[in-house]
């Protein structure tokens, strides 16, 4: 009995070599459509063109060829229901028992720079998904292929009944992820182009929202080893690895907030986290006049950290930090002397952030009960314009300086966050405590123990202090000016208690809550 194969591709990698296996080792004749029919019958492969079958030509610059009821009924006859077989015989339908459809490169054509939204509408496919899912709807008979590295396990299995059973089922499931992979692009491009008063009245976000990431890796667990892992979506284009173990899951984490907290800064910078926390950072002229101020600010909490820097890392910040414990360590590039250092530790994730360094990122996704929370990012530091100084005294260029340094950092410092600074290093940091007074008293505690001086620096808060302990705890540390979002019902009493000690106080009507 003779077997039909359907080939229609966008991505032709191998096809010939496939089709060529079909036709001389398994008996199939071919048909086809437009550029793919071209290209195996210029490889010497007998093959019938899909309007010659139907008898129906393609028609409107190709946009229907395919949609026919010789070639649907083809595919979604069940060969164990004499009704279906019956009418195929009828009406003159020749059954298809493997299909090879590839999609029009839709993701590929939007994600160019400026192509034009009648190109990316051509290049919606029609045909092809919809006999992918006919064919994967009927795949207890046909075999339906949408990905070219399936070719070899196909062809394997092709002779084996039992095996080619089994992998019926798992490609068919695959197309599904496809084709519904490939909805979802769709209706997030129109989504990003709808301009007008519908959207707007969402506040920038759809209606309906949809996602379909295409998994990157397994992990080898979650947080923790008693968890299962895994990645999804396009980190690996952000980031690439040089060297060192396998990625975990807070790695990946702890990548992405370190990615997130250098994008603050232009002058030459080093940031060390730990727990997505950073735990010290530091600008100066040099990277390695910035790391150690950055390392001094706690020379504990490193210990299995993240350093991330804004400038190549070079030879000599390499000897200096090679000795430390690191999980990942991030830079735009790495010299070829800081390669050879770091060689030296196997363990050691050496990753390449590309340009911009992921802070282009432009909205945050969390999981809840029964959904999902979405969010722009918080890219913002405020309206500098409408700071208002709201002490006696107004802080000094330098408290100024110190101040803008503290608050680009605290955004990313798990709330309650307090962070003292000079100059353009921190001095301590105090994360993620129930009351703000106690992540005060930590990052003063903290200084103490790096043996830092706080007198004279500066306090960012993140969030306004509900009280005036905080600041006060601030001023009985040495600090002499603060800056925060104000808004509380007793600003007054915080006010008071800074002019009562003769601190500078700002408050930036904007807060930067982190959970």
């Amino acid at each position: 009995m003779e077997k039909l194969a359907l080939l229609s591709v966008s991505d032709k990698g191998g096809l010939v070599e496939f089709a060529t296996a079909l036709v001389r080792q398994h008996g199939y004749r071919l048909l086809s459509t437009g550029g793919t029919a071209k290209l195996l019958a210029t490889a010497g492969l007998p093959v019938t063109e899909v309007g010659q079958h139907t008898g129906f030509p393609e028609m409107m610059d190709g946009r229907v060829k395919t949609l026919h009821p010789k070639i649907h009924g083809g595919l979604l006859a069940r060969r164990d229901q004499p009704a279906h077989l019956a009418a195929a015989v009828a009406h003159g339908i020749a059954l298809i028992d493997l299909v090879v459809v590839n999609l029009y490169p839709f993701e590929q054509t939007v994600a160019r720079p400026g192509v034009h939204f009648e190109e990316a509408i051509e290049n919606i496919d029609i045909g092809g998904p919809s006999m992918l899912r006919s064919a994967a709807k009927n795949h207890e008979s046909v075999t339906v292929v949408c990905d070219p590295s399936d070719y070899a396990t196909v062809l394997a299995a092709l002779p084996v009944p039992a095996a080619l059973g089994v992998l019926r089922r798992q490609l068919a499931l695959k197309v599904f992820q496809r084709t519904g992979a490939y909805d979802t692009a769709i209706a997030r491009y129109l989504e990003a182009q709808a301009d007008g008063p519908d959207l707007a009245a969402m506040g920038g976000f759809p209606a309906k929202l949809s996602f379909s990431w295409k998994k990157a890796q397994s992990l080898r667990y979650g947080e923790n080893p008693h968890q299962q892992a895994a990645l999804y979506g396009t980190f690996h284009e952000h980031f690439r690895q040089l060297q060192g173990k396998e990625l975990s899951y807070n790695n990946i984490l702890d990548i992405t907030a370190a990615v997130w907290l250098i994008g603050e800064f232009e002058r030459p910078t080093v940031a060390i986290l730990k727990h997505t926390n950073p735990c010290g950072v530091a600008s100066a002229d040099t990277l390695e006049a910035a790391w150690e101020l950055a390392y001094a600010t706690d020379r504990q909490a490193p210990f299995g950290g993240i350093i991330v820097v804004n400038r190549t890392l070079d030879g000599a910040l390499a000897e200096v930090i090679k000795e430390i414990f690191t999980e990942v360590i991030i830079a735009p590039r790495f010299s070829d002397e800081a390669l050879a250092i770091f060689a030296k530790k196997k363990n050691l994730r050496l990753m390449i952030a590309s340009e911009g360094m992921g802070a282009d990122a432009l909205q945050e996704i969390r999981s809840v009960v029964g959904g999902v929370l979405v969010q722009d990012r918080d890219r913002t530091l405020g309206d500098m314009a409408k700071f208002k100084v709201v002490t006696q005294r107004p802080p000094t260029p330098e408290e100024w300086a110190g101040m803008m340094f503290g608050w680009r950092v605290g955004k990313h410092v798990k709330s309650n966050a307090i962070v003292y600074c000079r100059g353009e290093r921190t001095l301590g940091v105090g994360a993620g405590q129930m009351a703000r007074v106690d992540s005060s008293r930590i990052a003063v505690w903290k200084a103490g123990e790096a043996k830092l001086d706080l007198r004279g620096s500066v306090v960012a808060s993140e969030a306004l202090f509900p009280f005036a302990d905080g600041l006060i705890a601030a001023a009985d540390a040495g600090a002499t000016a603060a800056i925060q979002p104000g808004g509380s019902v007793r600003d007054d009493e915080v006010i008071a208690a800074a002019d009562a000690r003769g601190l500078a106080m700002v408050f930036t009507g904007i807060r930067h809550f982190r959970h």
